[in-house]
């Protein structure tokens, strides 16, 4: 008896955290949530600007009527840049390497689209085939003192 009055008073708690503390994750990204005071409801947002180079940190500018906001985004810097951070894709698993082009590709169908981005609904992306595995070079084996 005391096991399950612990269990229910227990369960009590971290529903009152949970409902006490605040914003969660998505909740924070989510440009919706922060004008829910404001009356406008059609938000536009421009591309992410990296702060510094052509990938990282950087800013995104939103407006809506006479009112405009600035949101901290990130611009990957890996292969995914040459489609942005705004479209979300699932890929599959990385094709046979083509021996004539010395390429990988994998394709990718669009998951979700962030802040009314324009995505391709499907896109490919290939890198360079895995080399084979890097061997000692070849020489004349030194002997041992011993020999």
């Amino acid at each position: 008896m005391r096991a399950v009055l612990l269990l229910l008073l227990l369960a009590t708690i971290i529903s009152v955290n949970t409902v006490a503390g605040g914003k969660n994750k998505k909740e924070k990204n989510n440009p919706s949530a922060d004008s829910v005071g404001s009356e406008c409801s059609d938000w536009r947002y421009g591309n992410c600007v990296p702060s510094n180079g052509d990938c990282g940190a950087g800013i995104r500018e939103g407006s809506c009527d006479q009112q405009t906001k600035m949101m901290k985004c990130k611009v990957p810097c890996n292969w995914k840049k040459n489609f942005g951070a705004d479209c979300k894709y699932r890929f599959g698993s990385w094709g046979e390497c083509d021996p004539s082009s010395g390429l990988q590709t994998k394709m990718g169908t669009l998951k979700k689209a962030l802040f009314n981005a324009e995505c391709q609904q499907t896109l490919s992306v290939s890198k360079p085939c895995p080399g084979k595995t890097k061997t000692k070079p070849k020489g004349k084996k030194k002997k041992g003192k011993g020999n």
